[in-house]
């Protein structure tokens, strides 16, 4: 028509358009704000290169943790932590070869966050995981199914401890850790999700040697276990999978 304004424009294509724009936007929006941890990655070629790609990172941001105090995302720390492990190549990217026992140094998949040396909380800021001697209205339903004084056997089928106590997570009912005793005497906390329990009420762990024990990460106190202290446990366990004996190293095939 003519000296129309509107008559041309389609409205399914207005509305087309702008759901690009908002669609594009969210994903800039997500794609930037998933770079507030993790990021600036590290170069092989220089330090002084910041790998960021594209968007760069957001600005920081604060916030309020729930039970007191304050965390900012960026937060501009770099970990500094030794990389006991050398590449077998000259060229970027090369796989990193451990230089010592890489289940106690940390490498590959022994590798673990250093995340806050606090224990995690419950929402009325107790600490969530603990033992039954401080949990005591934690209890086994029947005695019988308690897996107290069962003895634990590595992969290669050698007594390695005891049980001495169960570790519950007070968030959630469920066993995160039984207390072995070790030869020391000394005791450490095996992750129940890589223990099983077979007929002969023993506790059989497939991913570790009975010699092995005796380098699993320690508590610094007897009766609480750290974010750190979990993920550094839970990655020595995981890493035997690869490094507990050296056919592990080599193809399947």
């Amino acid at each position: 028509m003519q000296g129309s304004i509107i008559g041309s424009i389609d409205l399914t294509l207005v509305t087309l358009y702008m759901f690009w724009l908002f669609l594009a936007g969210l994903i800039f929006y997500l794609r930037r704000e998933d770079k507030r941890e993790g990021y600036p990655l590290e170069s092989d070629r220089s330090g002084l290169i910041t790998v960021q790609g594209f968007p760069a990172m957001p600005a920081p941001k604060t916030f309020l943790l729930p039970h007191g105090g304050s965390t900012s995302a960026p937060s501009g720390k770099v970990d500094d932590r030794e990389i006991l492990a050398t590449p077998i190549g000259q060229w970027p990217g090369a796989p990193l070869e451990p230089t010592g026992n890489p289940m106690v140094d940390g490498v590959g998949p022994a590798a673990y966050a250093a995340r806050a040396d606090v224990p995690e909380l419950t929402i009325d800021g107790h600490p969530s995981v603990v033992p039954t001697r401080v949990a005591s209205d934690h209890v086994a339903a029947r005695p019988d199914d308690s897996p107290v004084g069962m003895d634990v056997l590595g992969a290669d089928g050698v007594v390695a401890g005891t049980v001495r106590d169960v570790w519950v997570d007070r968030t959630e009912p469920q066993i995160r850790y039984l207390e072995v005793e070790i030869a020391g005497p000394r005791n450490v906390l095996l992750p129940m999700t890589l223990a099983r329990i077979n007929g002969r009420r023993q506790v059989t762990v497939k991913s570790i040697l009975a010699a092995q024990f005796a380098d699993v990460p320690g508590l610094k106190n007897p009766d609480l276990v750290t974010k750190r202290e979990e993920d550094r446990i839970s990655a020595y366990y995981a890493s035997g999978n690869l490094y507990a004996t050296p056919s592990r190293l080599g193809p399947l095939l």
